[in-house]
This record gives structure tokens, C-alpha cells and sequence, in this order.
């Protein structure tokens, strides 16, 4: 059986982490689970505008996130089940870490 890549497993541990209500989608609901403390990954779109990525890596650089740059909006949006999203952010820890670990593999 063929291994599959590193940027399938990341879409596939968002899509499970989203079944489990472990995954927040959106400029607003993002936000507030970072200031909020509910966040353990933040993940932004590569083609999201320079304003949301600046925005959105100050922010978690501020509330010491991690925050990753990954895909595109249309790709994530449809890995969670919605549409485009340009940011996301992982609420459980277990998840953010074996996402990260994934993203990081994949550099």
C-alpha cells in the first residue's frame, strides 16, 4: 500500500478535527479563539490577503500560537466541509500537534 503525502494527512486530520468540533473557520470565530485561549494551531491560507496573514501571525505571535501558512483557501475550505476560508484554527491540543508535526514533515 502507497504511503500517501504529507499535505493529504494534514487536510485529513483538519477534516477529522472538524468532525470532532475541534476546528473554528473564519476571520471572526479564529480570532476570538486565539484571544480566548482555545486555540493551539492557527493555520492561513497561502493565497489569503497580506492584511489576514500579517493580522493573523501578529496575533498568534502576540498570544504565543502556533501559526502556520498552508494550501489554499478554496483546498481548506473544503477539507472542513465549508467554503473558502482563508484562516482556521485548531482548538484541541492533541490534534494542533499531530497537524503541526504533518506540516512541518512536509517542509
Amino acid at each position: 500500500m502507497q504511503s500517501r503525502p504529507n499535505k493529504d494527512r494534514v487536510l485529513s486530520m483538519l477534516g477529522l478535527a472538524t468532525r470532532s468540533g475541534n476546528v473554528v473557520s473564519g476571520g471572526f470565530a479564529t480570532e476570538q479563539a486565539v484571544k480566548r485561549g482555545k486555540a493551539y494551531l492557527v493555520i492561513i491560507a497561502e493565497d489569503a490577503s497580506d492584511n489576514t496573514r500579517k493580522k493573523f501571525s501578529n496575533m498568534s505571535s502576540f498570544y504565543q500560537v502556533p501559526c502556520e501558512c498552508y494550501s489554499v483557501k478554496e483546498t481548506l475550505g473544503h477539507a472542513i466541509g465549508k467554503e473558502e476560508r482563508s484562516c482556521l484554527a485548531v482548538t484541541d491540543e492533541g490534534f494542533a500537534n499531530s497537524i503541526r508535526k504533518h506540516l512541518l514533515d512536509s517542509k
